[in-house]
């Protein structure tokens, strides 16, 4: 992996972002695509998480990976949900790694915050009261089937966030 050059983490902190929780922002302004952090993750292989992680405190927090969940180390798993999200990511899966990338350029004391996908398990704090519904999804960011490729918009590989995505076990093996 070739070495990228990170946004100063001097100017992100984490404070409490009122009803959706603790969440990164901001001191100054970041411009866009710059590479804000890359987070190691811990990976649970499938049977492990289906029988214990799915129904602890780590399911809120876990990404969908080949062979199993992550959970994103460092500022990764602090990221809050947003239906315009200001940062998108990328998984590498050989390197066991997340790139997070601004996806335009963010002003000082804004929050940084990803898209977890539209099958949300909690209530949405961007739509109007009427319109929450709570998502009876997988409890992982990255759940859903959105189009709108928030996540590994900078696939190289040219395979689908999508596709990776809706793989099973078995047909992550064959590729």
């Amino acid at each position: 992996m070739e070495p990228t050059q990170l946004f100063d983490q001097t100017s992100l902190y984490i404070q409490d972002c009122g009803q959706k929780g603790r969440g990164v922002v901001t001191r100054k302004l970041i411009p866009a695509r710059t590479t804000i952090d890359i987070s190691p993750i811990l990976l649970f292989p499938s049977e492990e998480y289906t029988l214990h992680g799915q129904y602890t405190q780590l399911d809120h927090y876990t990404y969908r990976w080949q062979g199993g969940m992550a959970l994103a180390l460092g500022l990764g798993s602090m990221f809050n949900h947003s239906n315009k999200p200001n940062v998108g990511f990328q998984r590498d899966f050989e390197s066991k790694l997340i790139k997070y990338t601004t996806l335009r350029e963010i002003q000082p004391e804004e929050e940084l915050c990803i898209s977890y996908g539209p099958n949300l398990w909690f209530p949405d704090m961007e739509e109007e009261p009427d319109q929450i519904s709570n998502g009876d999804s997988h409890r992982s960011r990255n759940s859903g089937s959105d189009l709108s490729d928030f996540s590994d918009s900078e696939d190289v590989t040219g395979e689908g966030f999508l596709a990776r995505l809706q793989l099973s076990d078995a047909e992550e093996e064959e590729t």
